[in-house]
Formats: structure tokens, sequence, C-alpha cells
């Protein structure tokens, strides 16, 4: 592995880092459209960032969920690289850059990618969780360094500190990644994984071939109402921390909440019948979301325009 000089001039840096972030609004774009919809409500200097955490996220799956031939090696020479450019600074990656400039510019502890990279790692392994702790366990490094990723680009409001608004942030990754959870229970289980605690499988007499063979009856319904109310009280933890965000970031989160929520709507309606479709809330409803939000969104970006008339580019650079 070797690691790339930065270009010599600040203008041919900023051409490739600009670069780097369209790269990752795209990916954004393309594989979460409901995030990247949420997105749009974030104020511009903010976005980018966003759009690098997820892309980020997103490549480092895509190696566990949609292998090559050596997955555990690529996602090893993934994980090494970007671990040894968030040291140097610079990456020829677009994803990697993106992702170096953007924990470099809010000071994101390391120790978040790591986690995440162990998590991802445990994936090509470990196929089941015996209950919701070691759920929990596992979401750590999937889930709530995700939080705490976002966390500082987001910002809090004044007088509240980081560590204040923390747990928040955390129980929403994982409310987040749980809502996935039971959205693509075929989609996994065809991967060889299962996300559902074990033990609440057994109460409720589901197997593993039942998933695998894709049959539906009163058990998995029993199982996944069981599994919505416990997703649902992960969003009802997150709640206190939208007002917690900076002014002009909660819009954002409360659309995101909304849509990720809005799954487990629509779960509901189809009766959890998750195991031979994939659920998903409507194009109509993500548009009157995010209207819904915008004007909220825009009030509290003008707010911070005439509180703090110099704003800096869209990458911070």
């Amino acid at each position: 592995m070797t690691l790339t000089d930065p270009p010599r001039t600040q203008a041919e840096r900023q051409a490739l880092l600009d670069a780097a972030y369209r790269h990752c609004a795209a990916i954004n774009a393309e594989h979460g459209k409901s995030y990247h919809l949420a997105t749009r409500l974030l104020t511009a200097d903010r976005r980018p960032a966003v759009h690098a955490l997820y892309a980020a996220a997103r490549t480092a799956d895509d190696l566990v969920d949609h292998p090559g031939p050596d997955p555990a090696g690529d996602l090893a020479e993934w994980s090494r690289a970007v671990l040894a450019e968030l040291e140097a600074g610079w990456s020829d990656d677009p994803v990697r850059l993106a992702l170096v400039h953007t924990y470099r510019r809010y000071d994101i502890p390391v120790e978040h990618l790591v986690d995440f990279l162990a998590a991802m790692t445990s994936d090509l392994e470990v196929t089941g969780y015996a209950d919701m702790d070691a759920l929990d366990r596992y979401m750590w490094g999937s889930a709530s360094v995700i939080g705490l990723q976002v966390l500082p680009v987001l910002g809090t409001a004044p007088g509240v500190a980081r560590e204040e608004a923390a747990p928040h942030a955390i129980a929403l990754g994982e409310a987040f990644q749980l809502t996935n959870f039971l959205r693509d229970v075929a989609e996994d289980v065809d991967r060889g994984r299962v996300y559902l605690p074990a033990d609440l499988m057994a109460a409720h007499g589901v197997t593993r071939e039942q998933l695998a063979d894709k049959r539906y009856d009163g058990n998995f319904r029993a199982l996944m109402r069981e599994m919505v109310a416990i997703v649902r009280r992960r969003y009802d933890d997150a709640a206190p921390g939208t007002p917690m965000l900076a002014p002009e970031s909660r819009d954002c989160v409360r659309a995101a909440t909304d849509l990720y929520g809005g799954i487990l709507t629509e779960i509901e309606r189809a009766d959890y019948r998750v195991l031979d479709r994939r659920v998903r809330v409507s194009r109509p409803r993500r548009l009157a979301v995010f209207a819904r939000r915008l004007t909220a969104a825009q009030l509290a970006r003008v707010r911070v325009t005439m509180a703090k008339p110099n704003s800096r580019s869209s990458t911070g650079a």
C-alpha cells in the first residue's frame, strides 16, 4: 500500500476535494434516497460532510454485502488504507479523501472509524445474535458510532455540550439501523445473516429456516410486532436530542426520523410481510415530509446567516 502525496497547489487540492465530495453525494443520492433528501435540509457547509460519512459507510458495507473473490482481504486493505490516509491527511480515492477531510475538519475521534470497521469485519464471520444485548454490542460499531460521527457535523445548540447530546445521537443511529434490519430481513438472510435476536425468534417459534424459506405466518407477524415496538422505543430515546442540536440542523434530523419512522409504519400496513417484498416509503410521502420541513429549515438558515454573516465554503477548506 502506498500513499499519494497531495497536489502542490491549493487550487489543485481544492478541485480534487470538491470532486470527491460530489462523488460522495452521488453515492448518497443513488443508494440512500430518504437520507439524501433529508440532507438537503442542512446548511451547505454541513451537507458534504454528511455525504462523505454516508459514502464511506456504504463503501465498506458493500465490500461485505457484495463481495469480490476475497472479501476479507478487500475490507482489510480498505481499512488499512483509510486509517493510514487519515493520519497522512490525503488520499487518492475520492470516498476516502472526503472522509479524511471530514474527520480532520470536525475533529472526529479515529476510534469511531476503528469501531465501525471492526463491526464490518465481524459481518464476514458472525451470522446471528443470541439476544438484544448481543445485537446492541454489534450495533455499537455499525450504528452508534455513526451517530457519534455525524453529531460534530450537525453541531449542538449554544450551551449544549456534545457529550450531553451523544446518548441521543447513539439511540438515533441504532433506531435507523434496527429499522433497516426489519425492512431487510429477507435480503440479510439471503446473505447468511440474521439481525433478529435468536431468543425472541425462539420465543415466537420462528426459525432461521423459516426466514430462509420466506414463510410468513402468525408467529413471524408477532415477532415483527414486538421488534417494531423495540425500535420505536429507540426513536423515543433519541427524540430529546433533536432540540440539543444546532437550530439549522434540527429539521434534517426531524425529516430523517419521519422518513425512517415511516418505514415502520409501512411494515405495519403490510401486516409485517417483509419476507417476500421490500417495504418502502413512497416518493410522494418522502416529498411531503421534505416540503413540510423545508420552510422551517430555511428560516433556521436565515437566522444563522444573520447571526454569522461570514459563511465558509461548502467544503470548509
